[in-house]
């Protein structure tokens, strides 16, 4: 029998990686939906959806099944190319993130060596998207928050670096399942109890969570960059949104809380609750505070995240100076 050449096999297995990778997201995102509701109405003393299926589960089925039987209205004077590439370019790049995500010791797609930077130049390419989204619609509403969204990316992809970097001095390494062996005994989040604080407060701006959604303020921007946008095209934007707060809140478990670790149960199961009770934390922030103004936005990013991320940085690198003195 003939052999596969290696160009075919790894297309084999980008496509199967791929597709499995879309069919998580595609049921993760239900299930975050139906989550944040459930959440919203615990908060907020309601009950919830409970009238579709058990407990209301299939009520977010109902509104995908709605989603992409809606038709695709384009507005007249947009740019049709642009229009119609944004919410893919806003969400594909997303995808990219489960390559490097270790779901135990040896359960990863590609463990490189340039590790979580990886996913932090894909988030950015999906702002990108969030831009031409605005700017294609023809719509000073959409444009003015493709532009808020885009400052916000810039300053808040600040703090998010400078509070990794911290990790990485710790552990002298930027793969990501070096970084899990390294807290074989502490977690991070008790070395880096700081940088862990400052990294889930820029992972909220980032993802455009509350209180930082002001590229979506309704009572500012109507619906925001995706003003415009109907059926499966807006349902990519919701996708992205969802897939963009389990990402982040799956880097943040992978750095500050050990990722796989754990006893008695599987190395993905671990990383799962973890990542899940970030999400959760991450929808109690939104039903709980109100909505930041855009100067209170900006000032709490230069005046209040960067600076700490640099002291926090600075300590981390004396502090492992000292270490590697003595041992």
């Amino acid at each position: 029998m003939t052999p596969i050449p290696p160009v075919f096999e790894e297309l084999i297995r980008i496509v199967l990686y791929g597709t499995l990778a879309i069919l998580f997201v595609s049921v993760n995102a239900l299930f975050l939906v139906w989550m944040e509701r459930r959440v919203a109405a615990r908060l907020q003393l309601r009950r919830g959806p409970i009238h579709v299926g058990p407990q209301g589960l299939l009520q977010t089925v109902a509104d995908a099944v709605k989603l992409l039987t809606k038709e695709l209205v384009r507005p007249y004077a947009s740019d049709r190319f642009l229009y119609a590439l944004a919410p893919v370019l806003a969400f594909a790049p997303l995808l990219g993130a489960f390559i490097i995500l270790p779901l135990g010791p040896g359960a990863i797609i590609r463990d490189l060596n340039i590790g979580f930077l990886l996913l932090f130049s894909l988030a950015n390419i999906s702002f990108i998207g969030i831009f031409i989204a605005g700017w294609s619609s023809n719509n000073k509403y959409a444009l003015l928050g493709s532009m808020r969204a885009v400052a916000q990316n810039i300053s808040y992809e600040i703090p998010l670096m400078l509070s990794t970097m911290g990790v990485v001095l710790t552990t002298g390494t930027l793969r990501m399942t070096e970084i899990v062996a390294a807290q074989d005994r502490i977690w991070f989040i008790l070395l880096q109890p700081v940088a862990f604080l400052i990294f889930f407060c820029a992972s909220l701006a980032e993802a455009n969570r509350a209180p930082f959604d002001i590229p979506e303020a309704e009572s500012e921007l109507v619906a925001g960059f995706h003003t415009e946008y109907s059926g499966m095209r807006f349902a990519l934007f919701f996708l992205g949104e969802y897939t963009a707060i389990f990402v982040s809140s799956a880097i943040a478990a992978t750095l500050f809380l050990g990722g796989w670790q754990g006893p008695l149960l599987p190395g993905p199961v671990w990383l799962l609750l973890k990542t899940y009770l970030l999400v959760l934390i991450v929808m109690w922030i939104r039903w709980t505070f109100p909505r930041l103004r855009s100067d209170q936005l900006m000032a709490f990013a230069w005046k209040v995240l960067i600076p700490f991320a640099l002291l926090n940085l600075l300590g981390t690198a004396v502090w492992v100076s000292m270490r590697n003195l003595l041992a």
